[in-house]
């Protein structure tokens, strides 16, 4: 469906492209084991003074208790399994508390992270800090306490045979899961009742992370999107120590363990009272695992005769810095369309829609994180790498017609050391990042005036003084 450009090709090119690609993965493992605490991300573009617009919404920070807590209360869904006594040993320098390592549990637990402002703020500077683009006050995020408040049954769930030799599922088992369904709800529902939108939003974070940096990730997003919403972190077991490529290839497989987890927790959040939108936002290797999900949760919906935007409540779907192949993702996002004996219930041809807003995709070519995939998978066009002239004429009509999709390309200068985490580093990306989760902005309209490069194609205007 895309053009393919040329990449790594010579043999002598390809062995620099894989010794490049190996100091930048080891650059990434090392730096990954180093998770106390993270300085908050820069203030988004449109929030810095003396014109931005308030960070918090002034009518709903009335409303709101005035001595409010500067912290994050995140409720977090996992399937990690707990610290081994050697990731407790490896993390005992550079993190506070490890209440999950990077191996893979056999239930989905959830419950509360804290994450701190530090050094000891008061809201009125935090609030002060979080509009300037210069700070002139040190603001760090750190992991505070970690609440496990309950857990679904190990897996596989347990089943019995019946007197006429059928299988049955266990009854307990089930009372159980039924049981965990209803105390995961239960905190959501807790939390839309002080949330100023009922609605949640779902990050799902990718390779190299810990439960820790998932959160910090989690709870900076939260705060610049006003702290208006029930935010939340799925956490799946990402590598982040060990040999490279046993790590990479370990964290792939681990994403794939976790697509089904991920889908439960979908459609537990989608079906929780009160919930009117989900917000999903998935970084690197977990847009994979999430674009996944989704398309499997579409096609369960549609082969029930049900509309998957009406039961699974996806807003955007916003996938950053995607770190899958663009054949795959290609195939995910239109798979279903290509299947019309999957669709008995709309014989007229009318199609389904599975998002209530739009799927955006930010991409880099400058990605350099991205390099590692492409040399290990032998993929040479990662969707996180794409330029606007990678998509040609037709797949961008097809894209159009089927509507609601965009991709945004930045070519400006790299604000973190890969280029790979933009959408927090660089203001002007999370600017518009927050101008369509937030205001519901779409492209072209004020806030978000890029520069329109293809029929689905947009890219941030570059200036050649700041890079952006």
């Amino acid at each position: 469906m895309f053009d393919r450009p040329a990449g790594c090709c010579a043999d002598a090119i390809q062995q620099r492209c894989i010794k490049a690609g190996a100091a930048i993965l080891a650059a990434l493992l090392i730096g990954g084991c180093a998770t106390g605490a993270r300085q908050l991300m820069p203030t988004p573009t449109l929030y810095q003074l003396p014109d931005g617009r308030p960070v918090f919404d002034p009518a709903v920070e009335a409303l709101q208790n005035p001595a409010q807590d500067p912290n994050l209360d995140l409720l977090f869904i996992t399937d990690r399994a707990p610290p081994t006594p050697a990731e407790l040993e490896v993390h005992a320098k550079g993190e506070s508390s490890l209440p999950y390592g990077q191996g893979r549990a056999r239930h989905i637990a959830f419950g509360s992270a804290q994450v701190r402002m530090v050094p000891t703020l008061d809201w009125s500077v935090l609030r002060a800090q979080s509009q300037l683009a210069k700070r002139t006050q040190e603001v760090n995020l750190e992991l505070g306490q970690v609440r496990t408040l309950g857990a679904f049954p190990d897996e596989p769930y347990q089943i019995s045979k019946g007197p006429d030799g059928k299988t049955l599922r266990d009854r307990a088992e089930l009372a159980r899961h039924f049981a965990a369904k209803a105390e995961l709800q239960g905190e959501v529902e807790r939390r839309l009742a002080q949330a100023p939108k009922k609605e949640v939003m779902l990050y799902v974070h990718g390779f190299n992370e810990t439960f820790a940096t998932a959160a910090y990730t989690a709870a900076e997003l939260c705060h610049f999107l006003g702290r208006e919403e029930v935010c939340a972190f799925f956490t799946w077991p990402a590598s982040t120590t060990g040999n490279f490529l046993i790590s990479y290839t370990t964290t792939t497989e681990s994403a794939d363990y976790a697509v089904a987890h991920l889908k439960k927790t979908i459609r537990t959040l989608a079906s929780t009272p009160g919930v009117e939108r989900l917000q999903l936002l998935a970084h690197s290797r977990g847009t994979a695992l999430t674009l996944r999900a989704v398309s499997e949760l579409a096609r369960e919906a549609i082969a029930a005769s049900k509309e998957p935007m009406d039961l699974y409540k996806i807003d955007n779907l916003v996938l950053l810095s995607p770190d899958i192949d663009v054949d795959i993702a290609g195939q995910q996002i239109t798979d279903f369309l290509s299947d019309p004996e999957l669709m008995t219930v709309w014989p007229e041809g009318r199609l389904p829609r599975v998002l209530q807003g739009r799927l955006t995709i930010y991409a880099s070519p400058e990605d350099r994180a991205l390099l590692v995939s492409r040399i290990l998978f032998r993929s040479r066009n990662r969707v996180g790498q794409l330029r606007p002239e990678d998509i040609p004429d037709k797949a961008q009509r097809y894209f159009e017609t089927v509507g609601r999709i965009d991709l945004i390309s930045y070519e400006g200068k790299r604000t973190d050391l890969f280029g790979h985490s933009y959408f927090t580093t660089n203001p002007q990306v999370s600017s518009d990042l927050i101008e369509l989760l937030r205001y519901d902005k779409q492209l072209g309209e004020p806030g978000r005036e890029l520069v329109k490069t293809g029929r689905v194609t947009w890219e941030f205007p570059v200036d050649g003084n700041n890079g952006y």
